[in-house]
């Protein structure tokens, strides 16, 4: 049976609205009344209902994350980070998994306000979702642009595929293929694809692009990668993550395809699992930390001061190559 304020007032010998008082740190209460109530608390472990405090006009120092899961390395880390940054200012969490489900996100937003939350940072890949530039919430977005009054945080995803397409060429790739989502929905992320592009003109190769989203399923991606290895025999590949990258080198090992003899990969995210377990990779480094740190920077910013300005809307952190085997 759940421990309410009564059985508290009851334990401590002092009555329900000195309790209250207590919980809530209003007005004048001796040392000694204090520490009965706090000991009858922790004795009974009662805990205090956050949503009545925050009726009262009490902040919860409640944050939600939108995330597409936690199942990819680099959202893993990115959200433990996150939650750290929180956590040492004081804010408490609430994760949400969207996965690739829009109406999912949705029930979520609404569970978040009904939660009374401080506020959001949205990393999930649905897109086209309304909510978000109707809430009167602050929120940070990471990657995604939800609405023009949402800032986004990213890293220099162009500077990261400049960094990788460089690294093959320098490696005497003439074959370079770019596997990553080929469709542009307005994110920071289609600078991926322009960067490719860019570097095919600037260095005069000729692109290929094979279309691989990140909400696909294994299968197809292995499909789409053993045929491009079969019928195309790219001497280079450039993946906007490191699981497709992996995906690539080990559908090359079935092929009988040596890397880096025959064939140079390069991924993008270099996570700590992935560099660990992995270490044979070359990547594109994502500053996670960083990134995390901004994110939840900006929206402490907007939470404690909503009529300040932002100094910009676009965050850009830059990216670094981890060099390793597989373009050597």
């Amino acid at each position: 049976m759940a421990v309410k304020l009564t059985d508290v007032a009851e334990k401590a010998g002092v009555s329900v609205t000195t309790v209250s008082r207590v919980i809530n740190n209003h007005g004048y209460l001796s040392d000694k009344t204090k520490k009965k109530v706090f000991a009858a608390m922790k004795e009974l472990n009662y805990q205090p209902n956050s949503l009545a405090r925050s009726l009262q006009g009490k902040r919860m120092k409640l944050v939600g994350l939108i995330f597409p899961g936690i199942t990819n390395p680099f959202f893993a880390e990115l959200v433990q980070a996150i939650e750290t940054q929180l956590f040492a200012q004081g804010y408490k969490t609430i994760l949400c998994n969207a996965g690739r489900d829009k109406e999912k996100e949705r029930e979520y937003l609404r569970m978040l306000m009904a939660n009374q939350v401080d506020g959001i940072i949205a990393g999930a890949h649905n897109l086209g979702i309304e909510e978000y530039q109707q809430l009167n919430l602050p929120i940070v977005s990471f990657d995604r642009k939800l609405s023009d009054n949402i800032p986004i945080v990213s890293c220099n995803n162009y500077q990261g595929i400049e960094l990788a397409v460089h690294d093959l060429l320098q490696a005497n790739c003439h074959k370079i293929y770019f596997l990553g989502n080929e469709h542009r929905k307005g994110n920071p992320t289609d600078q991926r694809l322009e960067a490719y592009l860019d570097m095919a003109k600037k260095d005069q190769f000729e692109p290929h692009i094979r279309s691989i989203a990140f909400s696909d399923s294994i299968v197809l991606k292995n499909m789409r990668i053993h045929q491009m290895l079969v019928n195309d025999h790219p001497d280079g590949v450039v993946c906007t993550d490191d699981l497709t990258a992996i995906l690539v080198l080990q559908e090359a090992q079935k092929l009988g395809i040596k890397v880096p003899a025959d064939l140079k990969v390069i991924g993008f995210d270099g996570t700590k699992e992935i560099q660990t377990y992995h270490s044979e990779l070359s990547t594109i480094a994502q500053p996670i930390s960083d990134i995390a740190l901004v994110l939840v920077k900006l929206l402490l910013t907007r939470i404690t001061k909503p009529k300040e300005k932002l100094e910009e809307m676009h965050y850009e952190l830059p990216v670094k190559l981890i060099k390793s085997l597989t373009t050597a």
